[in-house]
């Protein structure tokens, strides 16, 4: 599995992006382009900021879903959205593409960081799993819309 941590998965993340423009068409799901960079900068902006919190996860979430977050099995189409990570509203596509490059250099940065916090709602992850998570949202929603 890739990983946003490694230069590998960062320069394939940051080629893909680059052919996603506003006229992009999603293969499947609701969100428009725009509002896919949105949603894709909250899982960024999560891992960044890494902040201490006493969360063991969700004991149905990491039994049956967590392993699906960084293995190498793709994920299917038309996955349900947390609530908190959907959007009614229009975006502004110049505005959150440039929002969601610039956390994806973010998060690479992070790559020498050695303390990883527990995810709010998953648990534990290693940096590696971290990386791989990222990773994998973001593919996921790059596939959705052809690249």
């Amino acid at each position: 599995m890739k990983s946003l941590l490694d230069e590998e998965g960062y320069t394939d993340i940051k080629a893909r992006l680059n052919q996603v423009d506003e006229n992009s068409t999603r293969h499947w799901g609701k969100m428009s382009v725009a509002q896919m960079c949105w949603h894709c900068q909250y899982p960024l902006k999560l891992a960044i900021e890494n902040r201490p919190n006493s969360s063991k996860g969700n004991w149905f979430v990491k039994t049956f879903f967590k392993k699906s977050l960084y293995n190498d099995t793709l994920w299917r189409k038309g996955l349900p959205t947390a609530p908190q990570l959907k959007t009614k509203v229009e975006k502004k596509f110049d505005n959150e593409y440039k929002r969601v490059h610039k956390l994806v250099d973010e998060f690479h940065q992070t790559k020498s960081r050695d303390v990883w916090y527990p995810h709010p709602a998953f648990g534990s992850f290693t940096k590696k799993q971290w990386g791989q998570l990222e990773y994998k949202h973001l593919d996921h929603h790059l596939r959705q819309f052809g690249v």
